[in-house]
């Protein structure tokens, strides 16, 4: 569908995109199977999509998997796909808010992991990124578009000043891959901002175990929240209740003064062990 035909489906529908949605629909058909291709969609496969707009990438997910379940937080856009897709028999429209819903229950439903794919509206972008990785045991592979910087983000390596709490956690528990970046030109409206798509799966072996990752979370976020102040001090100012903590960091060879952003994955992952009460 090309930029003419889809303002003319919204005018049709009285719909207009919603700025506080984050409402930006991709009509590129190019970049719409190129995501799908990237996601390794097969036949047994169940999919989640998480806001799908007019259905564009819908129709292309439901032709390759065993069944789709879009969710869409819009209730004007929930009874257009609803009509859209009432003839087609493995698309399931839920309306919801992506960052309430109950993902355990598509899990019973299904009887088995899920794959996402999303194109996210970028102010949900990183709480949903959060939930993701603490829905792992149900979701197998996440295929998803977000802003460039987030995907930046997400991708950064110690010492450089992208690199931060969201960069540690998503790579502590996945591994991932930025695959290409979209145009603002492939939406209607354009967003301000390029778009990158990123594939991540899990780690087999996650750095963190499930009973620390909420002290995992604590003390990376502590460490993090306070970029010029040297580890000890950052630390010092976090909240966290932390006797003997100068010590602590020395005991595992760790410099106190040392710069919270120059720490790796694994050194974080020492320094919540080493902290935890």
């Amino acid at each position: 569908m090309n930029m003419a035909s889809i303002y003319k489906e919204l005018k049709e529908y009285g719909l207009l995109p919603k700025k506080r949605l984050g409402q930006h629909f991709l009509v590129d058909q190019n970049i719409l199977t190129k995501i799908v291709l990237t996601a390794q969609i097969g036949k047994e496969d169940v999919v989640l999509e998480v806001g799908p707009g007019l259905g564009e990438m819908t129709h292309i997910l439901a032709r390759h998997s065993k069944k789709v379940i879009a969710v869409e937080i819009d209730a004007k856009l929930v009874a257009v796909l609803r009509e859209k897709f009432s003839n087609i028999a493995n698309v399931e429209i839920v309306r919801g808010d992506i960052l309430k819903i109950d993902f355990e229950k598509f899990f019973e439903q299904e009887k088995g992991p899920i794959k996402v794919v999303a194109n996210l509206p970028y102010q949900i972008s990183t709480p949903l990124l959060f939930r993701f990785i603490e829905s792992r045991n149900i979701f197998s592979t996440l295929t998803l578009m977000l802003q460039r910087e987030v995907a930046e983000r997400m991708a950064a390596s110690p010492g450089g000043k992208e690199y931060g709490p969201l960069s540690v956690f998503v790579q502590s528990f996945s591994d991932l891959s930025i695959r290409f970046f979209v145009k603002p030109s492939a939406f209607v409206p354009p967003p301000r901002v390029e778009s990158a798509v990123v594939h991540i799966y899990w780690k087999g072996e996650p750095a963190v175990s499930k009973e620390d990752e909420e002290w995992f979370r604590r003390v990376v976020k502590g460490s993090l929240g306070y970029r010029r102040k040297t580890l000890l001090n950052a630390l010092k100012h976090s909240g966290l209740l932390l006797p003997g903590v100068e010590q602590i960091i020395e005991k595992i060879g760790m410099d106190p003064r040392r710069r919270p952003e120059t720490l790796s994955i694994n050194e974080f992952v020492s320094l919540a062990k080493a902290l935890r009460p």
